[in-house]
């Protein structure tokens, strides 16, 4: 048991990265069409320290929001960090417990003009039917949060990183519309690649290199990784990708081929009938058979360009994993097999 509670505790540091409010401005921008009159879920750490909630309640009224959800779960390393609220008389410290917040209205409490993160401070210290303790520990596969979860229509967070194939089976099996952040590797999991496939998910309008806050416990590391002016630790990561099922004008957008064909610049695999393009900037633009390009190629994918013939991974991953990506005898990183249209 000690060393099961160790390992679960391990796993724990591993996902405590905590996005920036400028990403999620930055990407949010281009949904903004989708949340009117729409019931929105965080599943977070602390609402009021969780960036997703701060934007969604700064933004509640100009997005047009029905209802705004959001869970803390027991143990939270950031909770009460920047505002500790009053539990009334819970006898605990506030980090050992789980509550969630259900927001239908943010106003201009103190009357300065504005809607702001003082008046959302307010509305969670002052109006007792805003905030509710939770009786289960608030992790997102508890009955109380999949109850939440089935009130959504929208769900926007931060989720673990280990558990993000677990995150998204709920989100499918219960058919939910999300805008969520993941590791680029996600894409290629035996459990996530079929619903690419599909078009049941595709990639957000942003993908590539981010950087989040980490909690002082975090351990240096050689590499994307510094402590700020305040003491504050970071690091980045040069593979995230949003994940949605949410349209987004950048997935109309073709991508230009100028590359021409020629069996000089193309080899095809050892064991399956494909070219191999190694750089998606190197897709030919005269080529109809089928092609294998990394993974990247997801960022640009456009259904109405392209097919999605399946993936050269394990070989037996699932219905949609074909083979090995072996060339000339040197097996290669995971490949997309794609076709044009």
């Amino acid at each position: 048991m000690a060393n099961k509670n160790l390992n679960q505790a391990k796993e724990a540091k591993k996902d405590e990265f905590y996005t920036q409010l400028v990403d999620i401005e930055n990407e949010l921008k281009h949904y903004r069409e989708h949340f009117r009159d729409k019931v929105v879920l965080c599943n977070c750490d602390d609402p009021y320290e969780s960036n997703f909630f701060k934007y969604f309640a700064l933004n509640f009224n100009a997005l047009g929001l029905r209802k705004l959800i959001a869970t803390c779960y027991n143990g939270s390393p950031v909770q009460g960090n920047e505002l500790m609220i009053d539990f009334g008389d819970f006898t605990e410290e506030p980090k050992k417990k789980a509550f969630k917040v259900e927001i239908t209205e943010v106003n201009d409490y103190n009357g300065d003009g504005v809607v702001n993160l003082t008046d959302v401070q307010y509305l969670l210290q002052n109006d007792r039917n805003v905030l509710t303790m939770l009786k289960e520990n608030g992790d997102f596969r508890s009955r109380e949060c999949i109850e939440l979860l089935k009130e959504a229509d929208i769900v926007c967070t931060n989720p673990p990183f280990s558990l993000f194939r677990e995150y998204v089976a709920q989100l499918m099996k219960y058919e939910k519309k999300f805008l969520i952040i993941g590791n680029q590797n996600a894409l290629k999991y035996k459990e996530i690649f079929p619903f690419i496939i599909q078009n049941k998910i595709w990639l957000g309008n942003k993908a590539g290199d981010m950087a989040f806050k980490v909690p002082p416990t975090y351990e240096a590391r050689e590499t994307r990784y510094w402590q700020d002016e305040t003491g504050q630790k970071w690091r980045s990561l040069g593979n995230i990708c949003w994940f949605t099922n949410l349209y987004h004008k950048k997935r109309k957008e073709k991508l230009v081929l100028w590359k021409s064909f020629s069996p000089e610049d193309y080899s095809t695999y050892d064991n399956y009938n494909a070219i191999e393009v190694g750089k998606v900037d190197n897709i030919p633009c005269d080529y109809d058979g089928i092609m294998g390009v990394p993974i990247t190629f997801l960022d640009k994918y456009n259904p109405d360009q392209f097919e999605i013939i399946g993936v050269l991974n394990h070989g037996c991953d699932n219905e949609y994993d074909l083979a090995k990506p072996i060339l000339n005898g040197k097996e290669l990183y995971t490949r997309i097999l794609i076709k044009r249209k």
